[in-house]
């Protein structure tokens, strides 16, 4: 019996051993176990795994041999084999070998593999003598001294020059150096192994195994100290994120309670003080003339009544002076009753225009009937005597959501009022009120035109005649009380252009007045508003309305109280004060969701808002 040394299988004849080798493995698409190279002949593949892996494979070639698919080829590939290198030798030129000494230089300690697929073509016949020598090579394990090489008759020999490996072709024998060139510097194109735990890249399989166990070993604990060290990090900066949180919020908070007066550094007369105190200071103010003012102040907190230092009479009378002028031109205007103007004096500045806009307003009605007669108080009260009626107004039953906004305390302190306490004022002071809110703008660049013609329509209700109204029209009607973000003036009139534009004309405490009969042509362009001047997102107007009886009082009180603040409307509003801080400085009506573009509040709604 003879076994075939490639594959191990067993023929009785010699005839049928050569058979097989030339059907099974001289002409099949031979591969090498450890490189890329394929599609060569028998011969060939002998004399590439003699010289490219000696160390490799020092014993006879066995059935590894033999025919194998291309994934068991594949997997056989060492670890610095590039898989994408993909040149295509001819190797056509590569002839069958024959017998002839030739000495072989040393190898490298490390041969690399040739990473192209030679492209054989159609392999030579062995003559029995090339067989036999092929024969004698295969057992002498292809070791330098005994390799021996056939050389086709008639080519020219092209031997390496590192290696005793003998061809016809030029590109096998570049390809075939190229590849010595590579095992000389192992680094380039070696192949990494990667981590299946983690992103990191061992040098061959030995290190990546050791460095896997130290992921699975227990007694390490890195990973889970790892991850409780980030968890705790986590948690550290979650800590910083809402104490800096906090802390801002503690600021912020701080800066609207300095802003609205409610951070307890003191009210009008602690302002006054200080103010002069400065003066002093600065050498503006005599020491003589310091105390002396001083013991007006007082005099006049103990009084309740304003000392007038900052009211001007008459406003309305000079404008109906400049109005009657032919150098006026304007088709129609119509002016309230008599009002003076308060301006905001040096113990109220910042914050008191809601409190002098309500002395202006009360000046008119002082000098009005109904209203002068039901008003028991016939003097205007300074800014901390309407504080102190305010909190009278609460004690009384008024509005005890407001008070509770402001803890029940205005006296002593800095906080901005606006429409809603004027209302309560007034209500309390037995006046009939009305409160509008405009939500909207409603013309072009965010301009109010329909606030401009229900002002316009209020002083008309005064003239129901049908004949032609006189150039200048004054009416017996009080001032409007205008409320914006922020802000808050006096409407006491309103100016018709002959074009038919409209323009309000608004007392504002934050300026000086002057009557004089030049100074009123200049302040005119300061108390004339055109639709272009009036552009806050929202306002609101609080117009008087008659004379409460003591029923009405009562309904109006309850109103407030029960109309407006049922028990479902006060706990949301509650919350959303308790959970947004400088919420509601100024409140605003509660129907300001309502899809009109305005809203007509009879005595009774009011609303929490954001200044």
């Amino acid at each position: 019996m003879l076994t075939c040394e490639v594959c191990g299988e067993e023929l009785l004849l010699e005839e049928d051993l050569k058979t097989h080798l030339l059907l099974v493995h001289l002409e099949a698409d031979l591969h090498c176990p450890l490189c890329f190279l394929s599609a060569v002949s028998y011969d060939q593949l002998h004399a590439h795994m003699s010289t490219a892996h000696p160390e490799e494979h020092p014993k006879p070639l066995n059935s590894t041999f033999a025919r194998t698919s291309t994934s068991k080829t594949s997997m056989a590939q060492p670890a610095g084999t590039p898989a994408e290198k993909d040149k295509s030798i001819r190797a056509s030129t590569l002839v069958n070998l024959k017998p002839q000494e030739q000495e072989i230089p040393p190898e490298p300690e490390h041969a690399g593999p040739l990473s192209a697929t030679l492209s054989a073509e159609e392999p030579e016949t062995l003559q029995e003598s090339d067989w036999n020598q092929a024969r004698q090579l295969w057992s002498s394990g292809g070791r330098p001294g005994t390799f021996q090489m056939l050389e086709h008759s008639g080519e020219p020999n092209l031997s390496c020059p590192m290696c005793a490996l003998v061809c016809t072709s030029p590109l096998v024998l570049q390809e075939h150096v190229e590849l010595h060139l590579e095992e000389q510097h192992p680094e380039k194109g070696r192949r990494l192994w990667d981590c299946p735990m983690c992103s990191a890249e061992c040098a061959d399989s030995a290190a990546l195994q050791e460095h896997v166990e130290l992921h699975l070993d227990p007694c390490t604990g890195s990973s889970s100290s790892d991850v409780n060290l980030a968890v705790q990090l986590q948690q550290e900066e979650e800590q910083h994120r809402r104490r800096e949180e906090a802390r801002q919020e503690a600021e912020h908070f701080k800066k609207l309670q300095r802003r609205y007066g409610l951070d307890g550094s003191g009210g009008y007369r602690r302002q006054m003080e200080r103010t002069m105190e400065r003066e002093v200071t600065r050498g503006r103010l005599a020491p003589a003339d310091f105390h002396r003012k001083k013991a007006d102040l007082m005099e006049s907190l103990a009084s309740g009544v304003d000392d007038g230092r900052s009211r001007t009479c008459g406003a309305v009378d000079a404008l109906t002076e400049y109005y009657g002028t032919p150098a006026c031109d304007c088709a129609h205007v119509w002016l309230c009753s008599d009002t003076d103007h308060f301006g905001a004096s040096a113990g109220d500045k910042g914050w008191g225009c809601g409190y002098r806009n309500f002395q202006m307003l009360l000046s008119s009605l002082h000098r009005t009937e109904p209203y002068a007669s039901s008003l028991q108080e016939k003097a205007v009260p300074s800014i901390p005597q309407v504080q102190r009626m305010i909190e009278e107004a609460w004690k009384a039953g008024v509005d005890p959501q407001g008070a509770s906004h402001f803890n029940h305390r205005l006296q002593g302190t800095r906080a901005w009022i606006g429409a809603t306490e004027i209302y309560v004022l007034l209500t309390w002071l037995g006046v009939r009120a009305r409160i509008i809110d405009f939500h909207q703008p409603t013309g072009p660049g965010d301009t109010h035109p329909r606030l401009f013609d229900w002002v316009r329509q209020y002083f008309l209700q005064s003239s129901q005649s049908n004949r032609l109204p006189p150039k200048v029209i004054r009416t017996s009607l009080p001032p409007l009380y205008l409320q914006h973000h922020g802000h808050s003036r006096l409407v006491v009139g309103v100016e018709q252009r002959k074009s038919g534009a409209l323009a309000l004309l608004i007392l504002d405490p934050g300026l000086k007045l002057s009557l004089s009969t030049d100074a009123v042509s200049v302040a005119i362009r300061h108390i004339r508003k055109f639709p272009s001047s009036l552009k806050h997102k929202q306002y609101q107007l609080l117009a008087v309305q008659g004379v409460l009886s003591a029923e009405d009082k009562q309904v109006s009180w309850q109103h407030i109280s029960h109309h407006l603040f049922d028990p479902e409307t006060a706990l949301s509003l509650s919350r959303l004060l308790s959970s947004t801080p400088g919420l509601s400085v100024q409140r605003r009506s509660h129907e300001r969701l309502s899809k009109h573009l305005f809203t007509d509040h009879s005595l009774h709604i009011l609303v929490l808002d954001v200044l």
